[in-house]
């Protein structure tokens, strides 16, 4: 069943939440070419949202480093399609993940709450305007460079810091130009522009991005970090991907994104009591940690009310 919006309890948090990937392309890095069927693509929402899923996230571009863009129509050709299926079938909420305004839009009237921009609104000039006119959700990401470039020797004297101030200047951006902050997650970006180094430290972090007053979304899953740290294939990391979900629900994520949902629906539920916030129904624990960490929903789904 559907209920209330993201950003509506900014206090109370229940388990955190699932985001889970659907690419719908012929070349991401980890499952490309296996959902560019539509039905194909349903049967796999349909699979997340039983595992525990709380909102699919759509992609028609890769953005894998090194990938080439894809055109504008070809990508609305891919995404819009699926995100109605899912919409017409699924009681979940629905993400596309999108730098390109004409793709979100498209996505929004499909059906879409939320836009999961990898650029953190910088790529397309009127993505900030889509996002304040449809009052979408919309996850504001780090990335230094481009996916093209962006793991061409990347460097940072703090990466911590150097990241919390890019999201400081983007919510400043954000409210500017009509965006409802209450609606805003902020990612840090693991994988884009990082070296191994860097994605460990920003899971560590963290906490540095509490007092920014905003849910942090966290996307490690089956990255190339890991298969660093582990020397493992693509299709052997769903161990260090759980480690690493577990540590950032730990440290306070509030949404992780990951490919394997039901092995991460239970890790971050047993995370999440390990940290202290269970009571029997996931709603109390320590208040005074939990104080400047915004809830993203208020319960599991977001509201399709909430669209306009």
């Amino acid at each position: 069943m559907p209920l209330d919006g993201l950003g509506r309890a900014p206090l109370i948090r229940r388990a955190p939440l699932i985001m889970g990937v659907l690419n719908v392309t012929p070349d991401s890095f980890s499952d490309g070419g296996r959902y560019v069927q539509i039905s194909a693509a349903l049967e796999r929402a349909r699979e997340m949202v039983e595992e525990g899923a709380d909102i699919i996230d759509v992609g028609g571009e890769s953005t894998r480093p090194g990938a080439q863009p894809v055109p504008l129509e070809e990508e609305i050709k891919r995404v819009v399609p699926v995100v109605k299926a899912i919409r017409a079938e699924l009681d979940v909420s629905i993400s596309v993940d999108t730098y390109k305004s004409e793709v979100a839009k498209a996505a929004l009237e499909a059906g879409a709450v939320m836009v999961n921009d990898v650029s953190g609104l910088r790529f397309s000039p009127d993505m900030v305007d889509v996002v304040a006119e449809y009052q979408a959700h919309v996850v504001v990401m780090h990335m230094k460079g481009t996916p093209r470039n962006m793991q061409e020797n990347p460097s940072y004297r703090d990466v911590v810091g150097e990241v919390r101030d890019f999201f400081t200047e983007r919510l400043e951006f954000l409210q500017s130009r009509g965006v409802d902050l209450e609606r805003v997650l902020l990612d840090p970006g693991i994988g884009f522009g990082k070296r191994v180094k860097d994605n460990l430290a920003l899971i560590r972090g963290i906490p540095r991005f509490m007092d920014l007053g905003r849910p942090i979304l966290v996307g490690p899953s089956r990255k190339s970090f890991i298969g660093e740290v582990l020397g493992l294939p693509v299709e052997e990391r769903l161990e260090g991907t759980l480690a690493a979900v577990s540590i950032a629900i730990f440290l306070g994520a509030a949404v992780v994104r990951v490919h394997d949902v039901r092995q991460a629906r239970r890790v971050v539920d047993m995370a999440w009591a390990l940290r202290g916030t269970y009571d029997g129904r996931q709603e109390t624990g320590d208040r005074a940690a939990l104080s400047t960490v915004s809830r993203p929903l208020s319960s599991v789904r977001i509201n399709q009310k909430d669209q306009p």
